[in-house]
């Protein structure tokens, strides 16, 4: 009685999912203020003023209706947002998604059981795998706990989006396919896929109802890479999904036009718990220097990770590891927490495997060869080129800072956050001589099916403070007001954009509503100062706070011109990646 009792006390995974709040749309006049705020730093007195007169223009007339419209949508919906933003921010987006919208992190265990060593990327590959595959069954089981702020449930949606998911590209709009189930759903797929200089394996991962072992993996794994490395190499089929996504979505229906089995094959890879990518690479790495191994994982070989899959465990040469994972079905506070769990228990296990040696009679992986010509293999090597072009653009720098973390920064009754949010307006003030727009990821996970927000740190009190570190008559006294107060506004900010109060998801929501009505863009967004400011993805600083725990993430920057800076605060040291 008792056990049963403790069973149904237990919280599920998604059982807050049905009572959590519908997402609020804010209101139009407090969302047109904090707009005026946000593009005030960017403005001279006459563009000011300018925007001011096609603001109030815009709220009195056309504005207040779109904002009607919108209410009237979101009566029916639990989240107004949701379809809206996944179309908008990746579905319907053209450029190649391998590089400019994944996320990307290397995995901490270097940091202490497993530094860099040849020799080990098989053995250490079979237990970073049986961890994720703990976490998986944890999932189905429903047994990963809530996340909570204080008593009050996060939506916890986008944990059913981590395995078994790929986005499938379209002419015009892709689309994302979701086999997870948890157990009480029904039935799940159970098989990965290895990708290894250009060929594809896939093998279950439950064998006579039991999870496999790592002894187990270590065979599979082992077999797969004695097999490649003896062998030629493959077409690497997975580099089309590092291509534009039309061009993708035309070679994949030609791929599927040459021969149907082609189409199975795909739906292996999309249907897989995860893609686990072999890398030849043995990037350096330190706990105080992570850019190669941020470059081998965000830009390596496009023939060994699917671009469109929500997770891709890579494994290098040297037995360091790293993610790759598309962010259209999810933020990357699902990766971080996997990742963390996984880190933990390599940790507590230091480094091994303690369990049996016994290794059972399981089926040998089975390899996906795809039917190919040569007009295929030209545009895979068409793709490669592009990527690879894409890539060299890109400067990567990610060291840690060590002289103090959010120890001393709490210590002084200062937000960690908001700290390293404030020292980067000033980084940029000092480097460019004027503002810099930017964009921080707001979590709004306390409604149903909330993902982010934007967060614009740029604020008038920041660059009033910037302005007075770099004029030497204000006195340390004044300086430290002016922080103070740049602290108090992105503090109340943040707060606002987690409950539901942000306007910049309001804006494009009214974007949308005069776009689906088939009426003129206001002149709100064609206003030069939308853009100026950040507006429409234009932020030249794309920022966001990975977390507090080893777990580092990078994002390349949203503009061409622009930085990409990630960053997670431990208590005695600050890391960061620079793009």
């Amino acid at each position: 009685m008792e056990n049963q009792l403790a069973k149904s006390t237990e919280e599920r995974t998604f059982q807050y999912q049905d009572s959590l709040p519908s997402l609020p749309v804010p209101s139009l006049k407090e969302s047109l203020k904090k707009y005026l705020e946000s593009v005030k730093p960017f403005a001279n007195e006459e563009e000011y003023r300018k925007t001011e007169e096609i603001v109030q223009k815009f709220q009195s007339g056309i504005g207040e209706k779109l904002h009607q419209k919108l209410l009237e949508r979101a009566k029916g919906k639990r989240n107004w947002l949701e379809e809206w933003w996944l179309n908008v921010a990746y579905l319907d987006v053209r450029i190649p998604s391998q590089l400019n919208v994944n996320f990307a992190g290397p995995a901490a265990h270097f940091e202490h059981y497993w530094p860099p060593k040849e020799g080990t990327q098989l053995e250490r590959g079979s237990i970073i795998l049986w961890h994720n595959l703990n976490y998986w069954q944890l999932l189905r089981k429903e047994k990963v706990p809530v996340h909570k702020v204080g008593n009050t449930p996060l939506d916890m949606n986008q944990f059913r989006m981590l395995f078994s998911t790929c986005k499938v590209p379209g002419i015009t709009r892709d689309s994302i396919m979701n086999y997870f189930r948890t157990e009480s759903e029904g039935r799940s797929p159970n098989h990965i896929v290895v990708l290894c200089r250009g060929r594809a394996f896939v093998f279950d991962v439950i064998h006579e109802g039991c999870l496999v072992t790592p002894p187990e993996l270590l065979r599979q794994l082992t077999y797969i890479h004695k097999k490649c490395h003896s062998e030629p190499d493959g077409p690497g089929i997975a580099a089309l999904t590092s291509e534009e996504r039309t061009r993708w979505a035309k070679a994949r229906e030609y791929l599927i036009g040459l021969d149907a089995e082609n189409l199975a094959l795909l739906e292996k890879i999309q249907s897989s718990l995860l893609v686990y990518s072999m890398e030849d690479d043995s990037p350096h790495v330190t706990p105080e220097d992570y850019s190669e191994i941020i470059a081998a994982i965000l830009i390596g070989d496009p023939t060994v990770r699917w671009g469109d899959k929500s997770y891709n465990l890579i494994s290098f040469s040297n037995g360091v590891f790293g993610c790759n994972c598309d962010h259209a079905p999810f933020d990357a506070m699902v990766m971080v927490n996997i990742s963390y769990y996984v880190d933990e228990k390599i940790f507590q296990n230091e480094g091994r495997w303690k369990g049996s040696e016994k290794v059972r009679d399981i089926p040998l992986p089975e390899e996906l060869i795809f039917t190919v010509d040569e007009k295929l293999l030209n545009d895979i090597s068409q793709a490669k080129a592009q990527y690879l072009r894409e890539a060299s653009d890109l400067q990567i720098a990610a060291y840690a800072f060590t002289s103090f973390g959010k120890k001393l920064t709490k210590n002084k009754m200062l937000h960690p956050d908001t700290f390293i949010q404030l020292a980067l307006q000033l980084a940029y003030y000092r480097l460019h001589g004027r503002p810099g727009c930017c964009y921080e990821t707001a979590m709004t996970r306390y409604f149903y099916h909330g993902r982010t927000e934007t967060m614009r740190s740029c604020t008038v009190e920041a660059v009033r403070w910037c302005q007075s570190m770099q004029d030497p008559s204000v006195t340390p006294h004044e300086r430290q007001q002016k922080m103070l107060q740049a602290f108090a506004k992105h503090n109340k900010m943040m707060k606002d954009c987690s409950a539901g109060k942000g306007f910049d998801r309001h804006l494009l929501g009214l974007l949308l509503i005069a776009k689906e009505e088939g009426l003129p863009v206001p002149e709100l967004f064609t206003d030069p100062l939308f853009s100026k400011s950040g507006g429409g993805g234009n932020f030249v600083l794309s920022t966001s706070l990975v977390g507090y725990l080893r777990v580092q993430g990078v994002v390349v920057p949203m503009v061409h011109n622009g930085y990409g800076f990630f960053y997670h605060i431990r208590d005695d040291r600050l890391s960061s990646s620079n793009e």
